[in-house]
């Protein structure tokens, strides 16, 4: 399958061998003791490499470099360093199509998703260009005479990034090209799961700081398992941790780094609903569940897992959608005539199985059946059916994140009811409202509506433009990255007061003469 593809020559041009050292500091890859893991696409089971996990030893050495790096980065004026990115963006642009189709064969999502991932971390750099002039302050009015009082923002140091195999290099470039131009300096762990793609992002960002004549250590990959994560965590040289994965995970992380009183930006877990209003374009509708509930095989933390779904037009939405299912082709993530691919791996096929079994036995009512499929085409084991059930939102499965293609339907009688149901659970990422009705939409997006980070209406759950800020509340962590001022969490606040009088005031009118 890999062959009828060109999977090997777009390796060969990404740098990428069957056996790659995991760790570095720029163009410089370091040996280290750590036992070596592989990376097999969950689209035909093939071995696309080994990597060498980061021991201790080589993550000290890491690190070191990443400490000395930002003594000199942090001086380059910002515009310069939004220079680097923007070259670094135009690199991304050069092998889109063979990075897209890395993603693509090592995770298992379509090859357009993998593509659209590469343009993600392409605006990235664009916006962060922009943001490299715009890393504005205040100016305060002081209560003194002849005082100025105002804000600037500094470079933070060395951020740790820890990303999901999901996205294996889009949410890495949210938090490094921000980064970059805010002065600080990445050291990124890539999942286990998907390491190859990070070591290719590697082989692109490294060649353009050595090309500036830019130190070693501004751009750092450590590879390996949650061990590696925990040496970034409980690093007090590491000031700020950007982690993305599970809530289990960011619990660990954001403890941790907690404890040390660091700075942790958490993305975590998603349960993300779609409420369908009798005033619903069902045409869009069913549109934005289907795209929401099986794009990537419903392992996006935006994934729609929920449709909460108006008694008036529940059973048309239920048809429609079943006959929608009916259409789904499911197969090899690079033939672009497939809708789904596989899952990440044989894990996640128990976890999906699993939840199926749960489901049912709380009670949920099958609508499209899932299953394991197996034969010619699904040799590796992780592909699935997407299937849909009718729930409760109380039961204990719908409260928790399947990262699968399992979508549930909940019957409701009133907005209000909706709402509540949509709010009625502990993540809070993503949220939509499909609905003509002006006063739907705005009671939906009101302070009395969605608990989401993010809320939309007319568009469904997953999928989200570089401009706005993205996360999300309660157990989804609280974190933000990508654009609006994401920036800050990447800097540190300064508040300066010059006096150019000849008295020394105090504040609140103090006295204090001798």
């Amino acid at each position: 399958m890999s062959k009828e593809f060109g999977i090997a020559q777009s390796l060969e041009r990404l740098g990428i061998k069957s056996e790659n050292l995991g760790t570095s500091t720029g163009t410089r890859w370091i040996d280290s003791e750590g036992q070596s893991f592989s990376s097999s696409s969950p689209a035909d089971g093939e071995l696309i490499g080994s990597v060498q996990a980061t021991d201790k030893d080589g993550y000290e050495r890491v690190i070191s470099q990443a400490q000395i790096a930002f003594e000199s980065w942090r001086l380059v004026p910002a515009p310069q360093r939004g220079e680097i990115v923007r070259e670094i963006g135009n690199a991304l642009r050069e092998v889109k199509e063979d990075l897209g189709k890395l993603v693509s064969y090592e995770m298992g999502k379509s090859y357009q998703e993998g593509l659209g991932e590469v343009q993600e971390m392409i605006d990235i750099c664009d916006f962060a260009v922009g943001l490299s002039r715009q890393l504005y302050g205040l100016t305060m009015h002081s209560e003194r005479p002849g005082h100025r009082m105002y804000e600037q923002w500094h470079a933070l140091g060395v951020v740790g990034i820890i990303s999901a195999f999901n996205f294996p290099v889009a949410v890495w470039s949210w938090n490094s090209a921000l980064a970059w131009v805010c002065g600080d300096v990445c050291v990124w762990k890539p999942s286990e799961k998907a390491p190859m793609s990070g070591i290719a992002c590697q082989h692109i960002v490294g060649k353009i700081f050595a090309k500036h004549g830019l130190p070693e250590g501004i751009s750092c990959l450590v590879n390996g398992d949650y061990k590696v994560g925990e040496m970034l965590s409980n690093d007090s040289r590491v000031p700020l941790v950007s982690a993305t994965g599970s809530t289990r995970m960011g619990k660990l992380v954001g403890e941790a780094v907690g404890r040390r009183l660091g700075r942790s930006l958490l993305e975590l877990g998603g349960n993300n609903a779609i409420i369908i209003t009798p005033d619903a374009d069902l045409d869009m509708a069913i549109r934005g569940a289907l795209f929401g509930a099986v794009g990537t095989a419903g392992q996006r933390c935006t994934s729609t897992r929920r449709l909460i779904i108006h008694s008036k037009v529940f059973d048309e939405v239920k048809k429609r959608l079943a006959l929608a299912y009916s259409k789904l082709v499911i197969g090899n993530p690079l033939d672009e005539s497939n809708h789904v691919g596989p899952l990440i791996d044989k894990d996640a096929v128990d976890m999906y199985q699993n939840a199926i079994k749960k489901a049912e036995s709380e009670g949920a009512i099958k609508v499209v059946e899932g299953g394991v499929l197996s034969g010619e085409g699904y040799e590796s084991g992780c592909y699935v059916k997407p299937c849909i059930y009718e729930a409760e939102n109380h039961f204990e499965i719908v409260q928790h994140e399947t990262f699968a293609p399992i979508l549930y339907l909940i019957k409701y009688e009133d907005l209000n009811e909706a709402i509540a149901l949509q709010n009625g659970v502990p993540q809070g990422l993503s949220s939509a409202i499909m609905t003509t009705n002006m006063r739907e939409a705005e009671a939906f997006l009101s302070v009395a509506g969605s608990d989401c980070g993010i809320a939309n209406v007319n568009i469904g759950t997953s999928g989200a433009e570089i401009g706005g800020a993205f996360g999300g509340e309660k157990e989804t962590g609280g974190g933000r990255e990508s654009g609006s001022d994401a920036w800050k969490a990447y800097m540190r606040r300064q508040t300066n007061t010059i006096n150019y009088s000849s008295e020394l005031p105090l504040a609140q009118g103090i006295k204090f003469d001798i």
